[in-house]
């Protein structure tokens, strides 16, 4: 674990500090703000469902931009390069085009508060307390990423100790999350989302300038056959056969993993369930789809610039290459930071740590929201406290807001035993997220899929992922690929999903369904149509507006970069 020192330290001067101090003030009065507008839980929890479009679709992205993006994506630039982007053109514009409009008019239609409420409609409470247990689970975890990340770079700027950094962190994102609910969270994340393009746009292009622009960092890159190409992207999965790589991106990355976590992760589905209106939830995604198509080059460039300008990291790179299980001064997770300290003048260090900051907030506050929402209506209300006034579960919502982060600070200490927090992360994600998916998707589209399966397939999935990651880290199976790739993720998470899926199907076979009346908004062949639809008059009118028209356009555009890229 890298601690700051006299040759890590960012150099900064007092008006970095008065722009960090600013911003920090900014974000606590938001939340004040917001806190006028909570009258009632459904105002803390989804902001009583009043919210447009622009603002949830910019919240949308930039609740995902948190350490996961900045540390995590731009150290998978410095590790694998160009492949990286498969994370975003294959492992992201799909499933968000299909979340907004498919999945967005069954959870904004049947007015669910959240994704495990979803489930306890479809196939009761079974399912629904084993999902909203294992999310609540996830989302503490993944927190602890971004809180891990925000407390390093406190630690690197300030020279605190790690754990007081990532104490005093927890505490600002723990002041405006339970003071202002999802609204503080969401109206922050539209904030925090031109501070970190603010921050990630003069860093690449001061630094493509450093190494002589593009052609200058084609130039210096040693591995130019992996590295400069997307596929078969070897390196980034860890399995060596090109035809098993490919498969293991576009199955395992591109649909499993990828739509798992879009139109499954509440983290994410939240924002869109606390737009205005039908249209505005189906837009939701497709707007935020827009940026974060584009996100690659502000991201993974910068991580592949860091790899060949900093000299700690491409001569840990070197060694990392020779003996992957040598022990290195500094983490690939260190690629921004070392690219803020090497190639930004003085003046502009405040916008890069204020962006950090920002981005790694965003990410816990929308975990943290995501979690209290959760645990008060799905676990609380539900199996705990039930029949209690709305004001006794406003009280409740704030109380494990507190828990969370508590919980986050704990989980925070696992995420820094990683060289790569991606692959920390893309673990996570084929335990909880993969099965999930693999149960919601069979739901929707089959009616005969029964409550004993919806259950009995995601404790399956889990456990069966589980038991990929034990083999590929005990080195007892090796073609799933290196323990510190995300090949044994990418394997883990399609093997989580078959075997959800063949589960669901068997178990579905022997028991009994739920009548047909039961179903009704809940499974696509028992849906009306009419309730799918959004209106197009008003604030909905525009055929910029029509959801199909921004689908289409954003995956028109992805399949350009992705041949630009080949």
């Amino acid at each position: 674990m890298l601690l700051a020192d006299a040759n890590f330290r960012l150099d900064a001067q007092a008006v970095d500090y008065v722009l960090l101090g600013f911003y920090f003030v900014i974000v606590l009065g938001i939340g004040l703000m917001a806190r006028r507008s909570i009258s009632s839980s459904l105002d803390f929890f989804l902001s009583g469902r009043s919210l447009p479009a622009w603002v949830t679709g910019l919240a949308f992205v930039s609740a995902n931009l948190g350490a996961v993006e900045v540390f995590g994506m731009t150290a998978n630039g410095a590790q694998f390069g160009i492949p990286t982007v498969h994370y975003y053109w294959i492992g992201a514009i799909p499933a968000m085009v299909f979340l907004g409009i498919v999945m967005m008019p069954f959870y904004y239609g049947s007015k669910v508060r959240s994704v495990p409420e979803y489930l306890n409609r479809r196939f009761g409470p079974a399912s629904h307390l084993v999902n909203g247990i294992s999310f609540a689970t996830a989302q503490v975890l993944i927190s602890g990423i971004n809180l891990f990340a925000l407390g390093s770079v406190v630690n690197v700027l300030l020279g605190w100790p790690l754990w007081l950094s990532i104490v005093v962190s927890a505490a600002v994102v723990l002041t405006y999350t339970a003071v202002g609910g999802l609204s503080a969270a969401i109206y922050n994340e539209v904030l925090q989302f031109f501070v970190i393009v603010a921050m990630l746009v003069p860093l690449t292009i001061v630094g493509l300038h450093r190494v002589g622009g593009w052609d200058g960092l084609v130039d210096k890159i040693a591995d130019k056959t992996n590295e400069l190409n997307s596929w078969p992207g070897t390196n980034l999965t860890g399995i060596g056969d090109a035809t098993l790589s490919v498969l293991g991106i576009v199955l395992g990355l591109g649909f499993v993993l990828s739509f798992g976590y879009w139109t499954t992760n509440f983290a994410e589905v939240q924002r869109g369930l606390s737009a205005k209106s039908m249209s505005a939830a189906k837009r939701t995604p497709l707007i935020g789809a827009y940026p974060k198509m584009l996100l690659p080059l502000v991201i993974v460039i910068p991580g592949m610039i860091a790899a060949v300008l900093s000299p700690e990291l491409a001569s840990a790179k070197a060694q990392l290459a020779a003996n992957p299980g040598t022990a290195t001064d500094v983490q690939y997770n260190d690629a921004i930071k070392l690219l803020i300290r090497d190639v930004l003048p003085n003046g502009m260090l405040g916008v890069a740590i204020t962006g950090l900051a920002a981005s790694f907030m965003a990410g816990m506050a929308a975990n943290v929201s995501a979690f209290n929402t959760v645990f008060t209506y799905d676990i609380w209300q539900t199996y705990i406290r039930k029949n209690r006034p709305d004001a006794y579960y406003l009280k409740v919502g704030r109380t494990v807001t507190v828990v969370g982060v508590l919980a986050a600070i704990g989980t925070a200490f696992i995420a820094a035993g990683y060289e790569n927090i991606m692959t920390y992360l893309q673990t996570l994600f084929s335990f909880f997220n993969a099965p999930l998916f693999a149960t919601f998707i069979l739901g929707l589209f089959w009616k005969r899929m029964t409550p004993a399966a919806g259950w009995s397939g995601l404790v399956a999935g889990t456990l069966s992922a589980l038991a990929v990651f034990v083999l590929a880290n005990s080195g007892a199976v090796t073609w799933f690929g290196s323990p510190d790739s995300q090949g044994p993720s990418f394997v883990g998470a399609g093997v989580a999903f078959v075997v959800d899926i063949l589960v669901s199907v068997l178990v579905s076979l022997r028991t009994r369904p739920k009548p047909d009346d039961q179903l009704t908004g809940l499974v696509w062949s028992l849906t009306p149509r009419e309730s799918r639809r959004h209106t197009s008059d008003g604030e909905d009118s525009g055929w910029y507006r029509k959801p199909s028209v921004l689908a289409g356009g954003v995956l028109v555009i992805t399949l350009v970069l992705n041949i630009i890229f080949w």
